[in-house]
């Protein structure tokens, strides 16, 4: 067939693949309130991620009942890195966990897919807080940073824009509020059973990476996994002794020695297919250990690093999956964030960021309701409450 290549590649541009993105959208979203729920004092981060992933099976389990060969389930891992850690803290069983304290601020992160359509998302708490009290100080700052950057980044989600005039405005949000994204931090294209697909949205590089890292064009069609994490810090990721637990296979081949890697690497090829997983998914942990090494040394599966901040710092992050619709993006995961609750000395005064925000993110409906335009902006902005 002459046109195999366009088999192959689905794209929002049929309704049906549309119809599973939203599906998928819709699930993550409700986990990701029922795993915010359990984000209370004295929790067991363990047992808040081996919940959320419980939830990913069950609630994809239930969709497309008939259609048996049609693969859905864990796209991305429950984690919940908390304070410092910037992000993938999910323990295995053997591993230190890690119990919430009120004031803590958890970032949760997770995905689900239907068909291969991936959904992911992410969402900052503080742990117990009130709605009576407003959160101040620099976990204000973080939060608002990079709720209000991943706004202005989904505004400029659209056809025709450059990938890095969203890195340039998300660095000048984060900086309004004294803050840095996280560098060198990636937001991936999505495709059918690809979660890291080729062209990426790069946020605060360094020089190396500025030289290295390719500009892209957005086009329609495209779908992308927008994720932005802010530092009251420097803004640098390091690994610490923390293990890692979720991994991906790659696309390399390579002939495995051992007979633990061949069997683990079966495992991962049927079980996950390109899929995140985590290691605590294997009933033998040990085995699983073993393997993964053998397959990480050869490439054939990559790790996803717990990365921390300077210890005294705090991370804020917000991940949505959009659909770049002809008429502007469309984001089909993520919860509101209520700007009210938190209290910065610092506000966005650049006029372009603020009529920036201050634009409906939801170009249909602002063509529709003109009069109230304001109202049906996805998330309306009010940047000065931010103040």
């Amino acid at each position: 067939m002459a046109d195999d290549k366009d088999v192959e590649e689905k794209t929002i541009a049929e309704d049906l693949v549309v119809t599973k993105y939203k599906m998928a959208g819709d699930i993550v979203n409700k986990i990701l309130k029922l795993v915010i729920e359990k984000c209370v004092p004295g929790a067991s981060v363990r047992e808040i991620c081996n919940y959320g992933d419980e939830l990913l099976n069950e609630e994809t389990s239930k969709v497309f009942k008939k259609e048996k060969e049609l693969k859905k389930g864990i796209a991305f891992p429950t984690c919940v890195s908390v304070n410092n850690c910037i992000c993938h803290f999910s323990p295995m069983p053997s591993e230190p966990d890690c119990i919430l304290k009120e004031g803590d601020l958890a970032k949760v992160d997770l995905g689900a897919h239907i068909d291969g359509f991936i959904a992911v998302v992410a969402h900052t708490v503080v742990v117990g807080a009130k709605p009576d009290q407003k959160i101040t100080g620099r976990k204000a700052d973080a939060i608002l940073a990079a709720h209000y950057a991943a706004q202005a980044a989904l505004r400029l989600l659209k056809p025709g824009n450059e990938t890095y005039t969203i890195t340039d405005s998300v660095q000048k949000v984060a900086e309004s509020f004294n803050c840095k994204p996280v560098e060198g931090m990636l937001s991936h294209q999505l495709k059918q059973f690809k979660i890291d697909c080729e062209k990426t949205i790069i946020q605060n590089p360094n020089d190396a990476q500025r030289k290295e890292h390719e500009k892209f064009e957005l086009d329609k069609h495209e779908v992308y996994a927008l994720d932005i994490l802010v530092s009251t810090g420097e803004g640098v990721g390091k690994e610490t002794d923390t293990r890692v637990s979720i991994y991906k296979k790659t696309d390399e081949t390579y002939q495995l020695k051992l007979k633990a890697s061949r069997m683990f690497y079966t495992e991962v090829r049927t079980k996950h297919g390109n899929m995140p997983f985590n290691l605590k998914y294997f009933e033998d942990e040990t085995k699983a250990k073993m393997g993964v090494n053998e397959c990480v040394k050869n490439k054939l599966v990559e790790p996803f690093q717990v990365l921390y901040e300077k210890p005294s710092e705090i991370v804020a992050q917000y991940k949505f999956t959009v659909l770049i619709m002809p008429n502007g993006p469309h984001k089909i995961t993520g919860l509101p964030v209520d700007v009210d609750l938190y209290e910065s000395e610092h506000s966005i005064t650049n006029p372009e960021l603020k009529t920036l925000l201050n634009s409906s993110a939801n170009p249909k409906q602002a063509k529709k309701k003109k009069k109230k335009s304001e109202s049906n902006a996805s998330e309306p902005m009010e940047v000065e409450t931010a103040a």
